[in-house]
């Protein structure tokens, strides 16, 4: 934006072309990655299951609040998958997924930057809070990477995938971070 010989260079939709260090932002990992917030999270515990189990409503109730609490803690797009036994985990088989996405302006595998990071580092965030919380109420919930995660989206109604096995959604097409997935033993009613 211009105001006579006077540029403000933060004031405008691609006002960063003009930053120098934003390349740097995006495209740059640090130099140490245990100094990332995503770091912190992904070697954080994850806590014990309460001992009493919550007494719920029904599935599709406690599916709703589930999503509302995702949406709370930042999630752009949740839904649940039912799994099978096929989809067993290492050692236990939990029936349900709950699969959060946020929007990503640049995709985080080709960006490893801070800038470039942040879908991934909100992501973790929301599905690393929303299993605790799923604990606190007594069941089991563990969240993690998954390589099928964007096929879990799509199983899950959040968008479908495209000729290279991504994940394109109504909401923000392409621009869009899968989270870790949340495998639980709550019992929710799936979505798709």
């Amino acid at each position: 934006m211009r105001f006579g010989p006077l540029k403000i260079p933060w004031i405008g939709k691609d006002s960063h072309q003009d930053d120098p260090y934003w390349d740097i932002f995006i495209n740059s990992p640090p130099a140490d990655l245990s100094n990332l917030v995503t770091e912190m999270i992904r070697n954080a515990p994850e806590g014990n299951v309460f001992p009493t189990k919550a007494e719920l409503h029904t599935p599709e109730i406690t599916s709703g609040h589930v999503k509302g609490m995702a949406q709370y803690f930042g999630a752009e797009m949740t839904g649940v998958v039912k799994l099978n036994a096929n989809d067993a985990g290492k050692d236990e088989y939990y029936p349900f997924a709950v699969v959060c996405a946020v929007r990503a302006e640049y995709e985080p595998r080709e960006s490893p930057g801070i800038g470039g990071q942040v879908p991934v580092q909100n992501g973790l965030f929301i599905t690393f809070v929303l299993s605790a919380w799923i604990r606190e109420l007594g069941f089991r919930a563990t969240a993690a990477p998954d390589p099928d995660a964007e096929k879990l989206a799509a199983a899950a109604g959040l968008g479908r995938l495209d000729a290279k096995g991504r994940l394109v959604t109504q909401k923000f097409g392409s621009k869009v971070h899968v989270a870790n997935i949340i495998r639980t033993d709550l019992p929710l009613a799936p979505d798709g």
